[in-house]
């Protein structure tokens, strides 16, 4: 008999899972009793790894030894802005790798991108055992859920730690997505447009969902990657800190210690100011100055706190805008808005919300633990322990190919429902071409340097042809887990090989910065740039003819037309190699004009060798 399904909700800041038993979902209690558990793992001077609220406790006397939020870190190249700024918050030492990522270094020993995982391992190992605790059974099945955004390298990172914390992953799902299950479970036969606004620790999710009879179907999908609570906690402790700073003349900013403390205070105060309307702020022995022990004291307003926030949460506005453009709706449509992550206890933020809906939003859902909820009844349908409930959930980014030239080719758009396929036919570009490259992008802008690489594999041993004869079709396959394989195929030969997409070093954690916004914000200048490009290869490959034509065949054409070829190819050559566009759309005309020239000099070289080997054959038979 198979072991027992939970969900789990894998957040940023804390985590939480749930079992559905007997037709009722249930959350698991950690073994200190509570309901959810800090995403937080410390590591002793031993090297004994400490998880969830002991670990917490243990941050301020331990800050460089304990790791929080790493959701928000892992994936990201050193020297990127996003890690920069995180070098100015975060008490644990981040180093540069040698390939350029940023790795945590822990006593000595550095932590790759692929072992970070295993911070977020630990996490799940300890859910795992609290359940078994919990439910005296063994757990042996789980549904996982993900931000929205999350790239398909960072999900299949996120159920292989399943996997090797003991779990089977059966499905991966989103968050808002499982958060609408949640609040749908006992409403199946209620005809709904939901709006999910997602706002935990370190992301936010938008999502539009109709809920039909039992048919939960996500229409669109928005996000931001890098904005949550942890935001909010930056913005008050560098409040905190400048306070201090006027009043003392002491930055505490190159303290550690210091601002683990500012970090723990501004959270809890972030916290009370969803209730109260101000709270006191006291840090006795928060620095040593000259004149001995200083203390920090300070009041923070809820109005305050507010004027520091205020920008944070207009961010949100923009993904919710992108998403209901996308699903061709309006505001005055939703049914309903749930409200997720424990961000969503601010008023400001609930405020926000209601203003752009001009109606409430459920405050009836436990925002911090509804998403685990979703995860366990989902786990219950796949079962078949839960009927007549069908899931059908998007991909949250395009995914397609590179071309010649620089281009992006979208193979699958943008929330298009899962699990999908669909494919292209590509060709050649240069003659006689025995393998292809098919580099594997994921993103919204028009150039494939601006899209997340996902991969790269080769199609070899194709028979030598002209360019533009073989049929190569590219085959993009995404499961129910949001988790692609790609396949490409020689039409004529039938040889065909895949991939399925591996997170690697630098490419397995939360990352995809608002990439739709970018992409809109963008399209403009990439379009411009992709159409250049194709110029470019276009004239790159007419002057590669033009230049094999001329030197076999020149000699056919009066003088006087060999100057105006060889003029042209040259000023083309020049523009090519200087990549200068303009030069290349001025020389168009004369261009395409040397080529006829060479068409005709190509057949009148032709004529001649007829007529010589017509005459040699007419001597030899005399």
């Amino acid at each position: 008999m198979a072991g027992k399904l939970i969900g789990i909700d894998l957040g940023t800041t804390n985590s939480c899972a749930c079992v559905m038993e007997s037709g009722d979902t249930k959350v698991i209690p950690n073994r200190e009793g509570s309901r959810t558990t800090p995403s937080v793992v410390a590591f002793t001077d031993k090297g004994d790894s400490l998880v969830g609220h002991i670990a917490k406790r243990q941050s301020v006397t331990n800050p460089q030894r304990t790791l929080f939020a790493m959701k928000r870190l892992l994936g990201q190249r050193f020297r990127s802005p996003r890690v920069q700024e995180a070098l100015t918050r975060l008490p644990f030492n981040i180093v540069e790798a040698q390939n350029g990522d940023a790795w945590v270094k822990i006593g000595d020993r550095e932590y790759a991108p692929p072992e970070i995982s295993a911070i977020v391992l630990r996490v799940l190992r300890a859910l795992k055992q609290s359940a078994e605790a919990f439910l005296h059974e063994e757990v042996t099945d789980a549904v996982i859920t993900v931000p929205a955004y999350f790239d398909d390298a960072q999900r299949q990172a996120t159920k292989d730690a399943g996997r090797i914390a003991g779990l089977n992953v059966i499905r991966i799902i989103n968050e808002p997505t499982a958060a609408a299950l949640a609040y749908g479970i006992d409403k199946k036969d209620k005809n709904q447009l939901l709006a999910i606004y997602d706002f935990g620790g370190g992301t936010f999710d938008f999502t539009l969902m109709e809920m039909n009879d039992g048919v939960f179907e996500v229409l669109a999908t928005s996000g931001d990657t890098f904005l949550g609570g942890e935001d909010f906690d930056h913005n008050i402790m560098l409040w905190l800190a400048e306070q201090f700073k006027e009043k003392t003349g002491i930055d505490l900013n190159g303290d550690r210690m210091a601002l683990q403390r500012l970090k723990e205070a501004s959270e809890k105060a972030k916290c009370e100011l969803s209730t109260l309307d101000k709270v006191e702020i006291r840090l006795p022995f928060i620095a040593q100055g000259p004149s001995g022990p200083q203390h920090l004291e300070a009041t923070l307003t809820r109005e305050l706190l507010e004027g520091m926030v205020r920008e944070l949460v207009q961010r949100t506005l923009e993904p919710m805008r992108d998403a209901m453009d996308s699903a061709r709706k309006k505001p005055k449509d939703v049914d309903e808005i749930i409200l997720v992550g424990g961000q969503t206890r601010m008023p400001l933020v609930q405020q926000a919300v209601q203003d752009f809906f001009g109606k409430e939003p459920n405050r009836n859902i436990n925002p911090d633990e509804v998403v685990a909820t979703g995860a366990s009844i989902q786990g219950a349908v796949m079962r078949g322990e839960v009927k007549d409930l069908v899931l059908l959930d998007v991909t949250p980014l395009s995914l397609g190919i590179a071309t010649q030239g620089g281009g992006f080719v979208k193979i699958i758009q943008r929330n298009t429902t899962i699990p999908c396929k669909d494919a292209r036919t590509f060709t050649t570009v240069t003659d006689n071409q025995s393998r292809v490259e098919v580099h594997v992008l994921q993103g919204e802008r028009e150039l494939s340097e601006h899209n997340k690489s996902l991969g790269r594999f080769d199609l070899i041993n194709l028979p030598p042809l002209p360019k533009g004869v073989p049929q190569i079709e590219v085959s993009f396959n995404i499961d129910s887990n949001g988790i692609v394989k790609v396949s490409a195929k020689d039409l004529m030969t039938n040889l065909e090989q895949s991939m399925s997409i591996r997170p690697t070093s630098g490419l397995s954690e939360l990352e995809i910065q608002r990439m739709v916004r970018e992409g809109t914000s963008n399209a403009e200048d990439d379009l411009k740039r992709r159409d250049e490009l194709k110029y470019l290869a276009s004239a790159e490959g007419l002057l590669f003819s033009c230049d094999k034509s001329f030197v076999d065949c020149g000699k056919y054409l009066a003088p006087d037309k060999q100057e105006f070829v060889r003029d042209i190819l040259n000023k083309v050559r020049l523009g090519v190699a200087d990549k200068d566009v303009e030069i290349l759309r001025n020389s168009e005309g004369d261009l395409l004009e040397a080529q006829k020239l060479l068409t005709d000099a190509v057949l009148a070289a032709s004529e001649a060798m007829m007529s010589a080997l017509d005459g040699e054959g007419g001597n030899a038979s005399s």
